[in-house]
């Protein structure tokens, strides 16, 4: 029974209907092949597989059958992966998934350990149908598959009535051999032509979501990157690509589902968490070593504001609108929002923007290069930390004195302080780490409360021309105003007193 295993890398696209017919073209040229893909996929009936990211199926490629398994890897487009071939189908038998064909891999081992730990039998959840058109490659030394997938997604219904099937359209890229960022390049450039979007919903999760009846899936928030325990202080290289990575693990599945057209609140809140973080990681950990390319700021500081108009407005109706009909104010009706600021989906989409977030997966998934020895990133993490926290800590201490644009540049610093922290923690003092971060909540949460009274009162201010009646708002939040200065300012001067350096040892004080 032949197997094989691997670390599969590969990049997958929506694509737009519009440019179907030109992919389809392009993958029909000599060497090119199309094959007729029936998959089954099994899980508990608590879907135990699916919630620690492991994948189960029998695929009919062709006239055979082959068993694979699946799950998450080190990266944001790393999947392990296991291959069992069980030879030619055969009308009168039909195939049965086995976990035990996969003992003794990597994956093997994660399907075993789920398995165990939930207790139950396996069950067949639902099915895919696809016709598989396919393209090798050859860039430089290296070998890229590229594979258009258009079928259907198959799920009973939970009735008992007619079954769901929801449609399949999307380009994978898969590095067969050879260089990451040859593959990113060559997706770039496909993206580019044809104006794809990255996607990081796999089949079997659109399967999952079929059977439960969901359209998107839940925000993903942010990660810290795994260290492994007991190897000493990472390299500057090896510390860049972790946090990358992380970074895009919280950025790319709520980018995916806000470019498939979803509009909720908390996914374009989390994409912003993500692009902020990243943005701190690529500012503060550019000295680590090459490759972070200063030229990425430009599509993720577009995107940023581009979903913050978004996010502000329904920060505007969701929280502060009820707070000032509490207060007396009479019913405000804000003006729509201008016609040229581009939609949640159409930033994320904005081709910008995926060419930059396809560099910096390349980025993430290759080999870490030359960086600053892990004394020297140890050095320097240190400086930019203390750095941080004493300018946090100089400005907080006369935070009502400072001007409003000053004042702005605080709370950024601060999330720096954070971000960085959590970057890196881990690699100093896990426990120590842990609780400086929740040392400067309370921090950041009053200068998040002052801020957002900051932005609404400029926008009921600008509301007022056509809206009269939303003087009362500004108002309002003017007489507000020193009362939540004030109260950020106490938050930072707390803060002082209990965000102890973890960066340092206990008996070295040095802040400076």
């Amino acid at each position: 029974m032949p197997s094989s295993s691997m670390t599969e890398i590969e990049l997958k696209f929506d694509i737009p209907r519009a440019a179907l017919p030109a992919l389809e073209a392009a993958l029909r040229g000599p060497g090119s092949r199309r094959t007729h893909l029936q998959a089954r996929y099994f899980d508990t009936l608590q879907g135990d597989l699916a919630a620690h990211g492991v994948a189960l199926r029998l695929r009919k490629e062709g006239p055979r059958w082959v068993q694979t398994a699946k799950a998450l890897g080190d990266g944001p487009v790393q999947r392990l992966e296991h291959n069992v071939d069980l030879g030619p189908a055969r009308k009168s038998q039909v195939a049965q998934a086995d976990p035990a064909r996969h003992a003794g891999t990597p994956v093997g081992r994660r399907l075993q350990h789920v398995l165990r730990q939930a207790g139950t039998p396996l069950v067949e959840v639902y099915g895919t149908d696809i016709w598989r058109a396919t393209q090798e490659l050859q860039v430089g030394t290296s070998r890229i598959e590229l594979a258009l997938d258009q079928g259907r997604v198959l799920a009973p219904s939970p009735d008992g009535g007619l079954p769901r099937s929801a449609v399949v359209c999307e380009l994978e890229l898969e590095l067969l051999e050879g260089d990451v960022g040859d593959l990113a390049g060559v997706a770039a450039e496909w993206a580019a032509r044809h104006g794809l979007t990255l996607s990081t919903v796999t089949k079997s999760e659109r399967g999952l979501r079929l059977a439960h009846g969901q359209s998107t899936r839940a925000a993903v928030k942010a990660s810290a990157p795994q260290w492994t325990a007991g190897s000493g202080f990472p390299d500057g290289a090896t510390v860049q690509r972790a946090v990358v990575g992380a970074c895009l693990a919280q950025i790319l599945p709520n980018a995916s589902e806000i470019a498939a057209g979803s509009e909720d609140a908390e996914q374009i809140h989390q994409l912003r968490v993500g692009l902020r973080r990243l943005r701190t990681a690529l500012r503060e950990l550019a000295p680590l070593g090459p490759g972070l390319d200063a030229d990425w700021e430009t599509a993720l500081a577009q995107a940023f504001r581009a979903l913050g108009a978004r996010r502000d407005r329904q920060q505007l109706q969701e929280r502060m609108q009820p707070r000032l009909l509490a207060a007396g104010a009479p019913p405000i009706v804000l003006p729509p929002a201008q016609d040229s600021a581009p939609s949640p989906a159409e930033a994320v989409r904005d081709s910008a923007f995926q060419a930059t977030l396809v560099a910096l997966v390349g980025f993430a998934a290759a080999q870490a290069g030359t960086g600053l020895a892990p004394r020297d990133t140890q050095r320097h993490l240190r400086k930019r930390l203390d750095r941080l926290q004493q300018r946090v800590r100089d400005e907080g201490a006369r935070f009502e004195e400072l001007a409003p644009e000053a004042r702005h540049s605080l709370r950024k610093r601060l999330k720096r302080l954070r971000y960085l922290a959590e970057f890196v923690g881990a690699c100093f003092a896990p426990r120590r780490a842990a609780q400086f971060t929740r040392a400067l909540e309370p921090a950041q949460d009053a200068l998040g409360a002052y801020y957002d009274e900051v932005v609404a009162l400029e926008s009921y201010r600008a509301a007022a021309a056509q809206e009269p009646r939303a003087w009362f708002a500004v108002g309002w939040l003017q007489a507000r105003a020193p009362h939540s200065a004030h109260q950020a300012g106490l938050a930072l001067e707390e803060l002082a007193g209990v965000a102890r350096p973890f960066w340092r040892k206990k008996k070295d004080k040095k802040t400076g």
